[in-house]
């Protein structure tokens, strides 16, 4: 296949564009930079351009586009950077993907389990509802921004995802030097279920989704068995064998966060694979101590 991928540069982009080209697929990114060869190419989101003879004939599209939501407070023009970094790119790739005369068979759109909000008594699906708070919201408008693809004909897959786990970015990879000195600890109550998969699967679901062109619409990029903040902690100081015994308190943390806070580190969320499972997806690390051992070697 060829595909064209946006975010190319993050965590999930940097490994998917490994794996596709390792498999023999032809992958052109989208740089904001001078491309520096053929398997790049330039765009400028936020002034509007792109070249619609990059996406024409791509057998499809992927846009991992977007400002990390962690590492900043979410000041209000934090919260602009976030909502602009998703819908204009979003909006211009599809946009540009309904001109095309040979458009994209298929459009992966990044979205996140963030579209369900806080539910902690709540098995959640894809069918499940729009949940309530910042996040919710942005995911929505994030997955609307998307909506002249599929009006355009383009099958456009939602890549719901849940904490993805890697060695090297994301949330494990801030937690694995506290966790190592032994001052890993709980957060809060700990009860909070949290929705996760390693980045391998992450990779693979991509590609997953790229091969079954009868899949469409939101997809819940999470592992089958949802664990509590508590047993996260506990497992992770076990596969590092070093004690969790310090809980951090829920009111510093909402004292200097705020709402980003409760919307990441206090938010409580069962979500479920249910299409990915009804359409035969074998996970490669199905539990949390089978992810903690793969990712941690």
């Amino acid at each position: 296949m060829r595909v064209v991928i946006s975010g190319s540069s993050g965590l999930v982009g940097t490994a998917l564009v490994h794996k596709l080209r390792a498999v023999g697929h032809d992958v052109v990114r989208l740089v904001r930079g001078s491309p520096r060869d053929d398997d790049t190419a330039w765009w400028d989101p936020y002034n509007g351009q792109l070249d619609s003879q990059v996406l024409e004939g791509a057998d499809a599209v992927v846009n991992l586009s977007g400002a990390s939501i962690a590492g900043w407070p979410w000041t209000p023009s934090r919260k602009t950077t976030l909502r602009e970094s998703r819908l204009t790119t979003t909006r211009l790739l599809a946009g540009t993907i309904g001109t095309c005369r040979d458009a994209p068979r298929t459009l992966l759109q990044a979205s996140a389990i963030g579209y369900y909000g806080h539910r902690p008594n709540e098995i959640l699906t894809e069918q499940s509802s729009r949940g309530t708070g910042f996040l919710a919201t942005l995911c929505a408008q994030w997955e609307d921004a998307a909506s002249a693809a599929s009006h355009a004909g383009t099958r456009t897959v939602f890549l719901r995802t849940g904490l993805v786990l890697a060695r090297h970015g994301g949330l494990l990879s801030r937690l694995l030097l506290p966790f190592k000195l032994g001052l890993g600890g709980r957060l809060g109550t700990g009860e909070q279920v949290m929705s996760w998969l390693t980045l391998e699967d992450m990779v693979k679901t991509c590609c997953f989704l790229l091969e079954h062109e009868h899949m469409s619409g939101p997809v819940n990029c999470v592992a089958p068995h949802t664990v509590t903040n508590s047993e996260f902690t506990r497992e992770l100081g076990k596969v590092l064998r070093r004690p969790t015994v310090l809980p951090v308190p829920a009111f510093p943390l909402r004292l200097a966060l705020g709402e980003m806070a409760d919307e990441l580190m206090f938010v409580s969320q069962n979500v479920a694979p249910r299409v990915l499972l009804d359409t035969g997806y074998r996970f490669a690390s199905a539990t949390l101590h089978e992810a903690l051992v793969s990712v941690l070697g």
